[in-house]
């Protein structure tokens, strides 16, 4: 698990750690994005904190949705 910082919000930290690690290539444009489920369980964070995480990585264009089927990562020029 990791350890986050109180002096910030965790929505902040979470939305901060995820997009390193797509913009670094840990989550490569197309591969499927972790689930709310798995943003629980790894960050240890209530399902409105994934959700709220998701909205902004969402609204960054770094991710798509695609309902009934999952998020994923959008491809190097934005478009899913």
């Amino acid at each position: 698990m990791i350890e986050l910082r109180e002096d910030r919000p965790v929505w902040r930290q979470v939305t901060e750690i995820l997009r390193t690690r797509i913009t670094e290539g840990v989550y490569r444009p197309g591969q499927r994005f972790p689930s709310e489920g798995d943003l629980i369980g790894e960050f240890d964070i209530g399902r409105s904190t994934a959700r709220k995480v998701a909205r902004h990585l969402r609204e960054e264009g770094l991710i798509y949705t695609v309902p009934q089927i999952g998020s994923f990562v959008t491809r190097d020029d934005g478009a899913p």
